[in-house]
C-alpha cells in the first residue's frame, strides 16, 4: 500500500472527500422548519472557497453577501461525485449533525447557523465559521516551514479550551464527540478563538458517562481510537474515550506527526511506491494502535512539563485513570489538583 494511499485510507473519517464542481449556479433554499421564512441562498460551489474536505462532504466557505457587517458561514455540503448508494449514509450523517449542532451553544464548538435542502433534495449545514484553518492545517504548515513543536503556551491555550468545549458535551449536553483529532480544531488567527467542530458522529451518555445506546458504534478515526474503542468483542465506551483522544490531540502538537504514523513522516521525496512499502511496517503500527505514542519530553524542556503530564495522564490505557474534561478544566484554570486515581493526586502547575 502506497504511503499516499494508506494516509487517506487512516484519514477518512465521517466527516470529511474530494469532489468535482457542478455547473456554477446559485441554489435557493430554505432553512429547515422556517415556515415560509426568508430563504437562505447557498451559492454554488465553484463560488465558494473551499475549506477542506473527508468522507462524502466538502466544506466551503460562504461570505454572506448583501448583509451589512454579516459574518460569514462554513457550508458543509454532500459530495457530488459520492457513489449513490453511499449518498442516504452522508445525508442521514449530515441531518444527524445539524440536529446536534442546533442544540449546541457554547464559545468554544462551532455553532449552527442553518440546515437547508436545494432544490436536488441534498443537504446543507450551515454552520459558524470557526477559523481559516484546523489545527491539522497549521501542524502541516509548521512542519513543512522546518519548525519544532508549537510553543508550550499555544499547546496550553488548546488545551483548555478544547477541554472547555468537551466539558460543555459530556456534562451538560451528555454527548461524547466520537472523533477528536486536530482535523476537528479549528483556529481563528494566531490561536485567538480556538474551537471543536464536526459532531456528526457523536453518540449520547447516560448519567454515568456512558454511551447509552448498547447498539451505538464508536466510530472515530483510526490512530487516534482507544483501546477500548479496538476491542473486537466491544470495550465499554464512556466520555474517557474522548478524553484518549484529546490527549494525542495535544501530542499532535508536541510532535507535528499523526499517531503512530511517524514513520510515513521521513522527509524522503522518493516517488518509488515499493519503497515506501518496504519502508512501513503495517503489522507494528496495528499493534500500536491504542497505545501510548512516544514522546521526547526532554527535547521539549520544562516549559512543556505541564503538557506532556497531562499527555500522559490522558493517554492511560485504563479509562478510569484518565482525567475528565471537568478535571483537566478545573486544574488548567488553577493550577490545581488533578485526580489520577482516587488514592493518587497528580498537580498540574
Amino acid at each position: 500500500m502506497d504511503k499516499i494511499h494508506f494516509i487517506h485510507t487512516i484519514m477518512a473519517s465521517p466527516v470529511a472527500s474530494e469532489g468535482a464542481f457542478k455547473t456554477p449556479k446559485a441554489v435557493r433554499v430554505k432553512s429547515a422548519g422556517s415556515n415560509g421564512g426568508t430563504p437562505v441562498t447557498i451559492p454554488a460551489s465553484p463560488f465558494m472557497k473551499k475549506l477542506g474536505c473527508g468522507t462524502g462532504v466538502n466544506v466551503y466557505l460562504m461570505n454572506r453577501m448583501g448583509k451589512l457587517n454579516a459574518s460569514p458561514w462554513a457550508v458543509k455540503k454532500i459530495n457530488s461525485r459520492c457513489a449513490t448508494k453511499q449518498m442516504a449514509v452522508y445525508q442521514k450523517r449530515l441531518n444527524a449533525e445539524a440536529k446536534v449542532l442546533k442544540g449546541i451553544n457554547h464559545p468554544n464548538i462551532v455553532g449552527f447557523r442553518a440546515f437547508t435542502t436545494a432544490k436536488d433534495g441534498s443537504k446543507c449545514l450551515a454552520m459558524e465559521y470557526g477559523g481559516e484553518q484546523s489545527l491539522n492545517d497549521l501542524i502541516e504548515k509548521r512542519k513543512e516551514d522546518g519548525l519544532k513543536a508549537f510553543p508550550a503556551a499555544n499547546i496550553e491555550k488548546v488545551a483548555l479550551h478544547v477541554a472547555r468545549g468537551l466539558q460543555y458535551l459530556h456534562n451538560e449536553k451528555k454527548l461524547l464527540h466520537g472523533d477528536m483529532k486536530s482535523c476537528n480544531v479549528v483556529i481563528k488567527g494566531d490561536f485567538e478563538t480556538v474551537k471543536i467542530c464536526d459532531v456528526g458522529v457523536s453518540l449520547q451518555l447516560d448519567e454515568n458517562m456512558k454511551v447509552s445506546n448498547p447498539k451505538a458504534v464508536y466510530i472515530g478515526t483510526e490512530p487516534w481510537k482507544p483501546k477500548e474503542a479496538l476491542d473486537e468483542e466491544g470495550g465499554e465506551i464512556t466520555d474517557k474515550a474522548d478524553m484518549y483522544a484529546f490527549g494525542l490531540t495535544l501530542w499532535e502538537m508536541m510532535t507535528l506527526a499523526m499517531p503512530h504514523l511517524e514513520m510515513l513522516d521521513d522527509d524522503d521525496e522518493e516517488d518509488d511506491d515499493d519503497s515506501i512499502d518496504d519502508s512501513f511496517d503495517e503489522d507494528s503500527y496495528y499493534e500500536k494502535l491504542g497505545t501510548r505514542p512516544a514522546l521526547d519530553a526532554e527535547a521539549l524542556g520544562s516549559s512543556y512539563r505541564r503538557m506532556v503530564e497531562l499527555f500522559y495522564l490522558c493517554t492511560e490505557e485504563d479509562p478510569k485513570k484518565r482525567p475528565s474534561a471537568s478535571q483537566i478544566v478545573q486544574a488548567l484554570e488553577s493550577n490545581g489538583l488533578l485526580d489520577k486515581t482516587p488514592s493518587e493526586v497528580i498537580v498540574i502547575d
